[in-house]
């Protein structure tokens, strides 16, 4: 949320270089240019380390808590590793004046670190035993297509994003695209994807009578409508900004939804003990 009101507020350079807030400075300095944007940026890129202070915890949490459970451990340093890389992605979107090519980079890793954070949690609540599915291969099959499609339509809005009129910053470089067209072509991705979503539900409910199953993609069909309830809003609104942090959010929540939805097609027995 803090990078989309970095976005929505034009203070993408806030702090016009980085790691620096400005050549000379760290942080903000009194009577800078860039005013009242620069400690918006520079509050959002203070997160860095309080995430990063967040995913070592759980890294550490998981190797003392799960000694005997070497492939959770690998999982656990994939947020930490991601949130560094993403921290650098940051600077370089920054370096290069808000490019929105690099932007939806920056905006497309988050959304990966979020997975990514979703799946552990996920994960960390199976055993490590050989993966019993629920459902046929098929459904998996559908599944599968479900997260290519959803990871489409996060590309198509970035590029939606890349094309309207909250860019980071003022005069910064856009998309050459035409808005409303990009605009609907989201849309049509989000409509085959709820679509497919349907399907996916009724397909489970056919497979199996595993309740959290049933219940994780009924999650998702909500986290769905929701959010696109919300994007329809704020395009037939004239992109009003609490809109567009919120979409964003949603955006996280529905990946949030769906990962735990496809782990959820499965189950993973402890290993019993030697």
């Amino acid at each position: 949320m803090t990078g989309g009101t970095v976005r929505v507020t034009a203070s993408g350079l806030g702090c016009p270089t980085w790691p620096k807030c400005t050549p000379e400075s760290l942080v903000p300095v009194r009577n800078q240019a860039q005013g009242f944007h620069s400690i918006i940026e520079y509050g959002n890129r203070m997160l860095t380390p309080v995430v990063s202070l967040a995913a070592l915890g759980v890294l550490v949490a998981i190797w003392m808590l799960a000694p005997n459970r070497p492939g959770l451990r690998r999982i656990a340093w994939l947020p930490l590793a991601g949130v560094l890389l993403q921290a650098v992605v940051g600077g370089v979107t920054v370096r290069m004046d808000l490019n929105p090519a690099v932007v939806s980079l920056h905006f497309l890793a988050s959304m990966v670190l979020v997975a990514l954070s979703a799946y552990l949690l996920a994960r960390s609540g199976e055993g490590d035993g050989p993966r019993q599915w629920l459902v046929r291969r098929e459904v998996r099959w559908v599944a599968t297509v479900v997260c290519g499609l959803a990871a489409v339509i996060l590309v198509l809005g970035t590029i939606v994003t890349g094309t309207g009129p909250h860019g980071g910053s003022i005069d910064v470089h856009r998309y050459p695209f035409d808005p409303r067209s990009v605009s609907w072509l989201h849309a049509d991705a989000v409509m085959l994807f709820t679509g497919l979503v349907v399907a996916m539900i009724l397909a489970v409910r056919l497979s199996t009578e595993d309740q959290r199953a049933r219940r994780a993609w009924l999650a998702l069909l909500g986290v769905t409508l929701a959010q696109g309830l919300i994007g329809y809003t704020q395009y037939f609104t004239k992109l009003p900004e609490a809109l567009v942090v919120a979409h964003m959010l949603g955006a996280s929540i529905l990946v949030v939804a769906l990962t735990i939805a496809v782990v959820a097609l499965r189950r993973r027995p402890p290993v019993p003990p030697a």
